[in-house]
Parts: structure tokens; C-alpha cells; sequence
């Protein structure tokens, strides 16, 4: 049945701007043995430490990159320790260096952000030392140390809406969401093809939760086909009615300007 939408507006929209850097950052990744994509190994510089760069850093890390920051407000760069949006809050180029090298070479992902008044000067100092970020926030009009990584060969990121074949399914629970939400996320999981051109789904499915944490507020999203939403949904329905499921699930669907909300009820005893 259809019913108002009870996740916080700002989960989905945060988790949604997520989800949008991530398909455009995984452009620039080339899928590995595994055929899984990654940017291990590949540096972001996101600038300032605003709204939209915290969206890019949370991307970047289920993307697999290093990521690097600047911020001039100390109190904002601790805040976003705790969302984990970042994982170390420095004060020198140098010491966010030693922890990037490290975890590039280990193709691990981090990020990083460094407390400083300027973003123009952090980034002439990153030029200065010779540091050459592959990939950079898309702006409008880049200020010329922005043009200047773009010369030397970074890459762009663009936020990337679903095409006309995709949607965005999102599900949550009502209670106790640590122990039903990775249950649903296998059912969801299991509704994705083998097929390669779902990889980069299967890692935003795997990796997401552990990188949105507390600002998805329980709440989990895909970009699949209508296909593969369609048999989640009735997985979802087939394990309620089977008692496997005992709490209410809310699926929502999103394709273009239309949202379907269906809340589903467990079977009662």
C-alpha cells in the first residue's frame, strides 16, 4: 500500500548526492581481476570541505580512492570525523602526505583534510610540492590552480543522474535496522545480475553502508534496472509472508520525477 515517506528527507538526499559522485567517480576506474571497479591507488583533491565535498569524500571512499581536503574551520573538519565523511583531521600538507602515500600504495581507501585559512594557497602548495591530484570536483569556472591540475592531466568528476533505464530503489526498516537491513541488502544483492556492467552496483552495495554510516539513518538506496527492483520487491514480499521477515519494510522508488512509497507489513500471528 502507498503511505508518506518516514525516512529523514536529508538521509536520502545526502545518501542520493552520494550515490551520484560515486557513478561519476567510477568512470574513471577500470575493473580489476575481479572485474569489480576501484580507484585504489587514485588521488582526489575535493577542495573546500563544504556540502557537496563531503558527498564527493563519502563517494571517493566507496570508489576505493585517497581523498584530500582543505578546510579553514577547524570545528567543520571534526564534524565530518565524526559523520565519517573523513578519517584524519591534519594541520601540515606534510603529515596528510605520510598517511596518503602510505594508503596509496596499499590501495586502500582514505581521506584526509587539512586545517587551513586558504584553499587557493593549499592548492599553489600542492603544486608547489609537486603533488598532481588524478581526479578534481567539476566547476564551473575552476580558479587557475584548479585549471592547472586540469592541464596536467587530472580528470574531472561530474555527478551522474540515472539514465532513462535506471531507477533508484531504497528500502529501510522500523525497527532494528542493524539486524534486517543487511538481510534485505542479500535479497537486493541477489536480484543484481553477474553480468559486469552491474559491478559497480555490487560494490556500492557491499561498501555503502559501512562508508554512509549514521547520516543514512538506517537508510539504503541502489541504481539498478526496473527489473531487478521489481524482484526485490517481491522477495521482500515472499519472505514477510513467510514470517522470515517481522518487521515492516519501506520500499521506495524513484525514476525520473516519479516516486512509488509501498510499505509492507509483516504477517501477523
Amino acid at each position: 500500500m502507498n503511505s508518506m515517506a518516514t525516512n529523514p528527507p536529508h538521509a536520502l538526499q545526502f545518501a542520493m548526492q552520494v550515490e551520484r559522485f560515486y557513478a561519476g567517480l567510477i568512470l574513471a576506474a577500470k575493473p580489476g581481476s575481479d572485474t569489480e571497479p576501484s580507484l585504489g591507488g587514485r588521488l582526489l583533491y575535493a577542495g573546500q570541505l563544504g556540502a557537496d565535498a563531503r558527498a564527493l569524500l563519502v563517494a571517493a571512499n566507496i570508489a576505493g580512492a585517497a581523498s584530500l581536503a582543505v578546510s579553514a574551520d577547524a570545528t567543520a573538519g571534526k564534524q565530518a570525523m565524526r559523520d565519517g565523511v573523513i578519517d584524519f583531521l591534519v594541520t601540515s600538507l606534510d603529515e596528510a602526505l605520510r598517511i596518503l602515500k602510505n594508503e596509496m600504495r596499499k590501495r586502500t581507501a582514505v581521506a584526509v583534510c587539512v586545517v587551513q585559512d586558504s584553499e587557493a594557497d593549499f592548492a599553489r602548495l600542492l603544486l608547489e610540492r609537486g603533488v598532481l591530484p588524478d581526479l578534481l570536483p567539476l566547476r564551473s569556472a575552476p580558479a587557475p590552480e584548479f585549471a592547472a591540475f586540469l592541464s596536467k592531466g587530472a580528470r574531472p568528476v561530474v555527478a551522474i543522474h540515472p539514465d532513462s533505464n535506471q531507477v533508484i530503489l531504497a528500502w529501510s526498516v522500523a525497527d532494528a535496522p542493524a539486524q534486517w537491513l543487511p538481510k534485505l541488502d542479500t535479497f537486493a544483492m541477489d536480484c543484481l545480475s553477474s553480468d559486469p556492467s552491474d559491478a559497480s552496483a555490487r560494490r556500492w552495495l557491499r561498501l555503502s553502508p559501512r562508508y554512509l554510516g549514521r547520516m543514512s539513518q538506517g537508510l539504503r538506496l541502489l541504481r539498478c534496472d526496473e527489473n531487478a527492483a521489481a524482484r526485490f520487491h517481491t522477495q521482500v514480499q515472499v519472505q514477510l509472508e513467510r514470517g522470515e521477515i517481522v518487521v515492516p519494510v519501506e520500499i521506495q522508488l524513484m525514476s525520473g520525477d516519479r516516486l512509488q512509497i509501498n510499505n509492507f507489513a509483516p504477517r501477523t500471528r
